[in-house]
């Protein structure tokens, strides 16, 4: 069938709307019309080119030395419309949430209980379908890749069933859409990766979507306090309406003018990285505002070549510190994305004010244009 997606054709290329087709699901595969799709700063690095990985690797994976041209988008809800020979969790009108970490259910890490590690994903960037190596989605003769083998920036996308998530009909599909990556990576990083107990202190740097579900992590967790940092004051703003009891523009500022007082300079219990892409600077401003025994929780992607990190090693060692990364949280996305749902649903966690703008599926360049400028704390493609 003929649907209108969202592509990206080369690095620093914009987004464009096409006519693509795309056929009906295979074995273990679910056809899913689009209801949103959420806009997250990772398919701005798909833009940039700091997820395109090298083209040998590429070429292992997918058969081709390049990961465009490329459907976008990875956050996403919608209704099932059909499903493929021996597909057993959903079944057509169904609810689902898209998850950009598939879940097999019998690799050793599922069954070990880190599901957000599956075994799956090794193929997520790119490739055909993970069910039987073959491709669903082309423009014109040129077969399509799909951001997390996903591809939610279409009004329908075919998919394995490992990548839905069926949830109640009766929850927000908007708040389903954000939740199926940056919103529950960034509660998670707070509640899971980061172990916040009550009492600590923890500071959130960056307060986009990511960092604004990490706020709201910390302030569920028992935080005593929360400093929101991020060098847009409206951001700032935005996180002490939602949870945030302090707020800065740098570390610094954090360092020199908030925590004194606020810790007798113990500084931050758990520091949780959410910018928008992470540098090597930013390991070290959020090391250096943590306590002796304290955790730095990389939530934030740095570009895929990024392999140097500014550490002051002596003082992260003989202050007993620990600098972790996540992926979704450190969670199962089959049970974070209803658990939080749920909270949402009952007025319990904040998602709807995240959402600063909706886009139709031929404006989303200037989606990521409002995301760039600072204009955006999410925005989300609705279909």
């Amino acid at each position: 069938m003929d649907v209108r997606a969202s592509i990206l054709s080369e690095v620093q290329g914009p987004w464009h709307a096409e006519t693509i087709e795309i056929d009906e699901p295979h074995a273990f595969e679910v056809k899913v019309k689009m209801a949103f799709s959420g806009m997250c700063h990772s398919d701005l690095h798909l833009q940039t080119g700091a997820l395109s990985q090298s083209p040998i690797a590429l070429e292992m994976i997918s058969g081709r030395a390049t990961m465009f041209p490329i459907i976008g988008g990875h956050e996403g809800s919608g209704v099932v419309e059909s499903v493929g020979e021996g597909v057993t969790s959903v079944k057509p009108g169904d609810h689902i949430a898209t998850s950009f970490i598939p879940s097999c259910g019998k690799c050793e890490y599922c069954v070990s209980g880190r599901p957000y590690i599956c075994d799956m994903a090794a193929n997520t960037l790119a490739g055909p379908m993970i069910s039987d190596a073959t491709w669903r989605h082309r423009l014109g003769d040129v077969n399509l890749n799909r951001m997390c083998n996903l591809g939610t920036f279409s009004e329908y996308i075919v998919v394995h069933e490992a990548s839905v998530i069926r949830i109640e009909p009766w929850y927000d599909l908007r708040a389903a859409a954000l939740l199926s990556c940056g919103v529950s990576t960034g509660f998670g990083a707070a509640v899971n990766r980061g172990g916040v107990r009550p009492g600590d202190v923890v500071a959130v740097i960056g307060c986009g979507g990511l960092g604004s579900a990490a706020i709201q992590g910390a302030q569920h967790a028992g935080a005593r306090a929360v400093v929101a940092i991020d060098t847009v004051p409206s951001k700032v703003d935005r996180a002490m309406k939602i949870g945030a009891t302090h707020g800065c523009a740098t570390t610094l500022d954090a360092a020199f003018n908030i925590l004194p007082d606020l810790t007798w300079g113990k500084n931050c219990d758990v520091v949780i990285i959410t910018v928008g892409e992470a540098t090597s600077e930013i390991i070290e401003q959020a090391r250096s505002i943590t306590a002796k025994g304290g955790v730095v929780v990389a939530a934030g992607l740095a570009a895929w070549d990024q392999t140097s990190v500014e550490l002051n090693l002596f003082m992260f060692s003989m202050m007993n510190q620990e600098l972790r990364g996540t992926v979704f949280g450190s969670e199962a996305p089959r049970l974070q994305i209803p658990r939080l749902l749920r909270l949402h649903h009952e007025g319990k966690f904040l998602i709807d004010e995240l959402i600063t703008q909706e886009y139709s599926i031929e404006e989303v360049q200037k989606g990521y244009d409002d995301l760039e400028s600072g204009d955006n704390i999410r925005g989300v493609v609705r279909f």
